[in-house]
């Protein structure tokens, strides 16, 4: 038989809404196009609530605690990160290659790490660096990915966009026009109607460098390109013309829209009122910044609203881009195409913005969507899985052997429509005091039709039922009515399958 061609395509922070086949005011007419092709899930989720831990557990198949990267500002050990799927399918005889965001090393790293999307790191760029990184052969990386308008970057630069990026046109202007508004805001956070060409922008690029990857990859060899879109991570900084794509005013906000701190688990006011713990002197850097959002006014939050959903078409479209250059090679049939992304965004429900150490199903669950051959096309899988389970689905498609300890499944029965059973899906987040100012130790675990997060340091937790409360408005978890499912469901936590990396690696950095 064959061995398939993978395209793995990923977004980052997009929620698992976000899509126009679940919320037709988000127009992704490819993605819709996609999922309508094949198979998606409508109970995926992220085995952490961040972009470091969810990155690594994706190429690896493992839990962030068997891993290692706990938090961002972690970097994934380059032997464990070689173990897998990437690294598997090169000694299988794959082509692989990874092009965009990587985030498997932390860039604001308080000293020189030597890595390749270490911010000291600009010269490996001068010498023309383009892998191998993590088992993939070929590497262009969007490093920075989320500029800020206060940090110019430093010389030389790190990052192949980021070089290519400060190229464009005159000294300066690409991130001048970035920076620029081409109409006037109304104060909403880190929001912007950027002035920032299209043509010059991180999605057009990944999409540019993965089409060019593909026209010039060793046909001799079935490939593996990972292709990482930086976006709709904050700022939120659509550039012309997508951005002027959503009508704020016309946006259907969240029904439920303000803070209720008074009802959660104790951890959800520590985390957001807080104050890291300044007696360690390294881990004084390691504080939360940006995770923290201000309030928004309605007006605010849809003018945020508009310019995320505006991200998203934009890569949807580049997205298009892409399955219509396999369509023109002729690799369509043999190709095995997923799109994820890294976790989700709250995006102002329960008042809260962008993510926390707090597992809603805006930050929990995300979209997943399979195409190629042996996959169902137009069907819905309600079996709750993870991104972690992609690492072993690549590598039972490709003939190659993922590491030892890796807790991935192959989603290919599913995906196939074979009858299997997936009962419960983990998440979890290990949260050090310097952090946001108080230690966590939690634990997701999500079924079908219910959710529970455990605090193991307190005995804390909560527990919705999905079926009837989609929304997350009623914690179950100290309700008698609801304690044989808080049984069952601590019972599948502690279940957890694989090892717990003991110690833990220290943090370099701040993300």
């Amino acid at each position: 038989m064959t061995r398939p061609n993978i395209l793995f395509i990923t977004s980052d922070q997009q929620r698992g809404d976000a899509y126009g086949f679940e919320n037709p005011q988000v127009l992704t007419p490819h993605l819709d196009r996609l999922a309508a092709s094949g198979t998606r899930f409508g109970a995926a989720i992220t085995p952490n609530l961040v972009c470091q831990p969810s990155r690594a557990s994706i190429l690896t198949g493992m839990l962030p605690l068997t891993h290692g990267v706990w938090d961002n500002g972690v970097d994934l050990d380059p032997a464990i990160g070689d173990g897998g799927f990437a690294g598997a399918l090169g000694r299988a005889g794959y082509a692989t290659a990874f092009v965009g965001k990587a985030h498997f090393a932390t860039k604001a790293t308080f000293a020189p790490t030597g890595t390749p999307e270490d911010r000291f790191n600009g010269e490996l760029y001068e010498r023309g660096w383009q892998g191998p990184y993590m088992g993939f052969r070929h590497a262009q990386l969007t490093v920075l990915g989320h500029m800020h308008r206060d940090r110019p970057p430093q010389r030389p630069i790190v990052g192949h966009y980021e070089r290519w990026f400060d190229s464009r046109g005159r000294a300066g202007e690409a991130r001048e026009l970035w920076a620029s508004e081409t109409r006037p805001g109304n104060g909403a956070a880190q929001t912007w109607n950027s002035a920032l060409p299209v043509a010059w922008h991180g999605s057009t690029w990944v999409a540019d460098r993965t089409i060019e990857w593909l026209a010039q990859r060793d046909r001799s060899k079935p490939f593996c390109v990972w292709a990482s879109f930086g976006d709709p991570h904050h700022p939120f900084d659509a550039p012309e013309p997508w951005s002027r794509l959503y009508d704020p005013r016309a946006l259907r906000l969240p029904e439920h829209r303000v803070k209720d701190l008074d009802r959660r688990p104790w951890w959800h006011r520590a985390v957001l009122e807080g104050q890291p713990d300044l007696s360690d002197p390294v881990m004084l850097r390691f504080r939360t910044q940006g995770s923290r959002c201000p309030d928004q006014t309605d007006a605010q939050l849809a003018e945020m609203a508009a310019n995320y959903y505006a991200m998203i078409s934009l890569v949807d479209h580049s997205v298009g881009r892409m399955l219509e250059s396999l369509d023109a090679m002729g690799l369509a049939d043999n190709t095995l195409v997923v799109y994820s992304t890294d976790h989700g965004d709250l995006l102002g429900n329960h008042g809260l913005y962008l993510k926390h150490p707090i597992p809603y199903e805006d930050l929990l669950r995300i979209g997943l969507i399979a195409r190629g051959p042996g996959v169902r096309a137009g069907e819905v899988v309600r079996d709750p899985v993870s991104t972690l389970d992609l690492a072993a689905t690549f590598c039972e498609a490709g003939g190659a052997k993922l590491a030892e300890g890796a807790q991935s499944r192959s989603l290919l029965p599913l995906l196939a429509g074979e009858p299997q059973s997936r009962p419960v899906a983990y998440s979890e987040w290990h949260v050090h005091a310097s952090r946001c100012g108080v230690a966590l130790a939690l634990r997701t675990v999500r079924t079908r039709d219910a959710k529970c997060t455990f605090e193991l340091g307190s005995g804390a937790g909560e527990l919705y039922d999905l079926r009837n409360d989609p929304g997350e408005m009623h914690n179950r978890f100290d309700d008698p009515g609801y304690r044989g499912l808080r049984d069952e469901l601590e019972q599948m936590m502690r279940a957890r399958p694989g090892e717990i990396r003991d110690p833990l690696p220290e943090p370099i950095g701040m993300a």
